[in-house]
């Protein structure tokens, strides 16, 4: 919690280029800078209003959260973002098919959660577009999004780009 640098992530669970980011350059950040403390990584939902799943991805995530805190979220954060490359058959598109509520559920099971009744509620709606406020009104316009110490990196960087501006934010 008191990383000299912080990372605020706004992405759509149903985005390719966050998947890509997620698979590619998220492992190499986790292992040379959050894991040490360095960094702190904050996930905000920006769900783009041409994936029909990305409200309900949010949702459960959140849910997860709910049951069994930051692990239950992240686990299924990540549960989200392995399974979007099984539904899209690993190609790169602009839209996957959302599987549905009942498949999230299960998903969730999977991993040692029941979120049913919690993801019924959509109480975790207003969140979600708190978000998507918030990133809008700084300037994101598509996923994802960064934010390193406040200044802006958009879309799927590399990690050489993403450790020339942590490296010089922590000099």
């Amino acid at each position: 919690k008191s990383a000299a640098v912080e990372i605020i992530e706004f992405s759509d669970y149903q985005c390719p280029f966050c998947r890509k980011f997620w698979s590619e350059t998220l492992p190499s950040i986790q292992r040379d800078y959050i894991d040490s403390g360095k960094v702190k990584l904050v996930y905000k939902d920006f769900p783009l209003g041409f994936h029909e799943g990305a409200i309900p991805y949010a949702e459960a995530a959140r849910c997860a959260r709910e049951i069994g805190d930051d692990e239950a979220y992240f686990k299924m954060h990540d549960k989200i973002f392995e399974e979007q490359n099984i539904l899209d058959g690993g190609a790169v598109r602009s839209t996957i098919p959302y599987p549905g509520d009942e498949t999230l559920k299960q998903w969730a099971k999977d991993i040692g959660y029941d979120i049913g009744s919690c993801l019924d509620s959509g109480k975790y709606r207003s969140e979600i577009q708190k978000d998507l406020n918030e990133g809008s009104s700084a300037g994101v316009q598509g996923t994802p999004g960064f934010f390193i110490n406040g200044k802006p990196l958009s879309g799927a960087q590399p990690y050489t780009v993403f450790k020339q501006m942590i490296d010089a934010e922590l000099q």
